[in-house]
């Protein structure tokens, strides 16, 4: 596609760097309005979610290190690769998580209720965002004969994350892309149903992701590393946060069930009063 938008002398402004920060921006803007919406002061939240993405942006880096750490460690310019990489989303989810839980009590905002706000935007950052990796070049798929594949033939896509040039491959990056309209709509819809209870948007969210993130990496073609020989690490967070993320929906829906009224015997009933 178009790793470089453009160059002017020492200056190059990258598509990955402008649609990630307009991904972290229309999250951003959505949380916020959402949290107005919900009567809560816009100027806390704008604060808890600037840590928030900071945390993103590091710790989605620190995964991808991790999981590809044999190349990073080669030599100096694989490790200077990094810094155009775009990094695992599952290690930014994870750090924005640990930061946001800290924010949240920091601010005193309910955990569950605020999580559930911030849901839909992460959504939506998801989905801005991984146009970028189309533009990139990054998280590409394998090869393929599909009449939807997508080509690459820029050789900075190449440099910068190895991407295979003049080969058809799966557009992975439109899948999840797509992925993330479809958690966006979902989670929107989800909201409208009767019987709500705090957190069941974000862990609805997680439940979903999931289950996307597990069948669209069977279609990457990028060395994302192996848990067990069988599973990339992605998909390992996937076995392992689908059954948490139901155990949750359940627990909560539970915990915030009305409790029964008791019936109580003929003789213990008191006798209404004719006026009231």
């Amino acid at each position: 596609m178009h790793p470089i938008l453009f160059s002017a002398g020492p200056i190059t402004i990258y598509s990955y760097g402008v649609l990630l920060a307009a991904a972290y921006l229309s999250g951003l803007w959505l949380a916020v309005r959402r949290a107005k919406a919900a009567g809560i002061d816009g100027n806390r939240i704008m604060d808890l979610l600037i840590w928030v993405i900071i945390a993103a942006l590091v710790g989605a880096k620190a995964l991808l290190f991790i999981v590809d750490f044999n190349h990073f460690t080669s030599s100096w310019d694989e490790f200077t690769t990094l810094l155009r990489s775009g990094g695992v989303f599952y290690g930014g989810l994870i750090a924005a998580i640990a930061v946001g839980l800290y924010q949240l009590r920091k601010h005193h905002l309910p955990l569950w209720p605020s999580s559930d706000l911030f849901a839909p935007g992460i959504a939506l950052g998801y989905m801005v965002g991984r146009l970028g990796c189309l533009m990139a070049g990054c998280c590409y798929g394998k090869p393929t004969d599909v009449a939807w594949a997508v080509t690459f033939t820029d050789p900075a896509a190449n440099f910068n994350v190895g991407t295979p040039l003049n080969v058809a491959l799966h557009p992975t990056q439109l899948y999840e892309s797509a992925a993330g309209l479809v958690l966006l709509v979902a989670l929107l819809l989800i909201e409208k149903r009767p019987g709500s209870f705090p957190g069941r948007t974000v862990w609805s969210f997680a439940f979903l992701y999931s289950v996307l993130r597990f069948v669209i990496e069977f279609y990457r073609g990028d060395d994302r590393g192996l848990v067990f020989d069988a599973l990339s690490t992605s998909q390992f967070i996937s076995v392992v946060l689908a059954p948490v993320s139901l155990f949750m929906l359940w627990y909560l829906s539970r915990a915030n069930r009305p409790a029964a009224p008791e019936v109580a015997s003929t003789a213990q009933v008191p006798r209404k009063p004719r006026f009231s």
